[in-house]
């Protein structure tokens, strides 16, 4: 889509989703997440999942979307045995790029990766985007009951590094004993809902990257960049109570915030609010804030849905007209070197 066509702005989604049948199946055998089990695999979401022609072209269309940056779905491989999540990643990956191949000037994409086995993690990161033309990756916090900062995923990150790409945090399911203890006791709809969307999720992704933080991954990596999806998962809102863990610590080479606003950049997520897009800009900048809608979950719906719904986001901001380039494109553009 070019600006003549849409008569507005570029916007590029930098937040929107597929996945595979193969992965579906996996998923649903291994029968852990219930995010897949209850919402992903669905009839409709799973075919708009699957779906990278024209339903996914005319709903970006109708909401003025130019461009998406697809990424697999949680929680990718991850969960998976090594053994199956290596195939099922490299397989995930084609299937993106091909999509890209197809629609060059509308997709691009992030991989995924089998941090099950972190090495083999590593080297599909380097193949997509050295041989597919990949813009990074994205990754959920956990990988059975490991936090993203273990020291087994190192290599992760220092192939991120070394290639200059962006490492997405999405959230995923907390651990088990967590939703348990804490997300339990309601109906199961409820449940599932307060550990995933309406809370634990982005609880528990801001507490992962905050993890990355103090674990020392940015004094080892200074020009390593994060997204995280829905302003910031609770740590943006939160940055200068977050600040504390600064005080008298003797490991970190800079103060929290300072990473924050260093290293971290934001999307919407398909959170379309200008409250907490305000909050986003006033800790990290205009610099560091892009568009996504969460394709196909919200579906494109919504006080901004329908007919120009991200273009009226956009439009409507609280911004001045070069900090609303930013949200809309400008920002993704210099991040992902799109």
């Amino acid at each position: 889509m070019s600006d003549e066509v849409t008569g507005a702005r570029r916007v590029i989604g930098v937040e929107e989703h597929v996945w595979t049948a193969d992965l579906r199946d996996a998923l649903l055998r291994f029968g852990g997440d219930d995010t897949v089990n209850m919402l992903s695999s669905r009839e409709q979401t799973d075919h708009r999942l699957r779906e990278v022609g024209e339903e996914r072209l005319a709903r970006m269309d109708a909401a003025g979307v130019g461009m998406q940056v697809l990424s697999i779905t949680t929680p990718g491989t991850q969960p998976l045995a090594a053994a199956e999540a290596v195939p099922l990643a490299r397989d995930a990956n084609d299937f993106l790029a091909d999509a890209v191949r197809a629609h060059p000037d509308r997709f691009a994409a992030l991989a995924t990766l089998p941090t099950p086995d972190p090495e083999a993690a590593a080297r599909e990161l380097e193949r997509g985007v050295t041989e597919l033309g990949l813009l990074g990756a994205q990754l959920v916090p956990l990988t059975g009951e490991r936090y993203l900062d273990h020291d087994s995923f190192r290599p992760v990150f220092e192939a991120a590094a070394a290639l200059g790409v962006p490492l997405y945090i999405h959230p995923g399911q907390p651990l088990r004993v967590v939703r348990e203890a804490i997300y339990g006791g309601f109906d199961d709809w409820t449940n599932l809902n307060l550990a995933t969307g309406g809370w634990g999720w982005h609880a528990d992704a801001g507490l992962a990257t905050l993890r990355l933080i103090l674990a020392g991954t940015f004094d080892r990596h200074p020009d390593l960049q994060l997204i995280l999806g829905r302003w910031g998962e609770m740590l943006v809102p939160f940055a200068d109570r977050a600040d504390l863990l600064s005080v008298e610590n003797v490991h970190l080479e800079r103060r929290v915030i300072d990473y924050l606003t260093g290293n971290l950049n934001v999307t919407a997520g398909g959170v379309l609010s200008h409250r907490m897009l305000t909050m986003a800009v006033d800790v990290l900048g205009p610099d560091r804030v892009m568009f996504g809608d969460d394709d196909p979950y919200r579906g494109m719906k919504g006080q901004f849905g329908g007919d120009g719904g991200a273009q009226s986001f956009v439009d409507t901001a609280p911004l001045g007209l070069q900090d609303k380039e930013k949200l809309a494109h400008l920002s993704a553009e210099r991040l992902l070197g799109l």
